[in-house]
C-alpha cells in the first residue's frame, strides 16, 4: 500500500481537532494535538485516541492514568499547531488549569472529557488509548476547529 495514497485517502474524512492533556512526571502540564478522537460506549462511558509510536510524548501518554481530552473551537487553531511540533507540547499558564480529577482542562474549549485510561492497544505505527471519562466541562457553544484535506477549514 502507498502510505502517501492511503494518507491522502484518509484526509478526505473530515475530522475535528482535539489536544490531549496530562502531567509529567515533575507535574508540568503537557498537550499533543490529535484527531483521532472517537466514542466508544455510553455505559461504560468510553473514549478512545491514538498516539503516534514515534512521538516525544509517546511514553508519557501510555503510561497516563489520567489525561483531558478537549475538543478545540474554531478559534483554537494556534493551540493546534504549536502543540502538535516536536519538542513544544509544555502547555502555556493561560492555555489550561486544572480539573477536578486532576488532568489539565483546556481554556475555551467547546468541551474537556476527564479521562481514567482502561486500556492500551498496539494499532500499528499508533497505539489506541482506551479511557473512561470521568468528568465533563463544557465550554461556550461555538464552532469546532475541522480538518479536511490537509488543511483547517470552516464550517459555513
Amino acid at each position: 500500500m502507498d502510505s502517501r495514497k492511503l494518507r491522502d485517502a484518509l484526509g478526505l474524512f473530515s475530522t475535528g481537532v482535539c489536544l490531549v492533556a496530562t502531567q509529567d512526571e515533575a507535574d508540568r502540564a503537557c498537550a499533543i494535538t490529535v484527531n483521532s478522537f472517537a466514542s466508544v460506549s455510553l455505559e461504560p462511558p468510553l473514549v478512545l485516541w491514538s498516539v503516534q509510536k514515534e512521538s516525544d510524548l509517546y511514553a508519557l501518554f501510555v503510561r497516563a492514568q489520567r489525561y483531558t481530552i478537549a475538543v478545540l473551537n474554531e478559534h483554537q487553531r494556534d493551540h493546534s499547531i504549536r502543540y502538535s511540533q516536536k519538542g513544544s507540547h509544555q502547555l502555556l499558564d493561560h492555555h489550561y488549569k486544572i480539573g477536578t480529577g486532576g488532568a489539565p482542562v483546556i481554556e475555551g474549549a467547546l468541551v474537556n472529557f476527564e479521562c481514567t485510561q482502561t486500556e492500551a492497544i498496539d494499532g500499528g505505527d499508533h497505539t489506541i488509548i482506551l479511557g473512561q471519562v470521568a468528568q465533563i466541562e463544557q465550554g461556550e457553544v461555538g464552532k469546532p476547529l475541522v480538518f479536511f484535506g490537509g488543511n483547517y477549514r470552516d464550517l459555513q
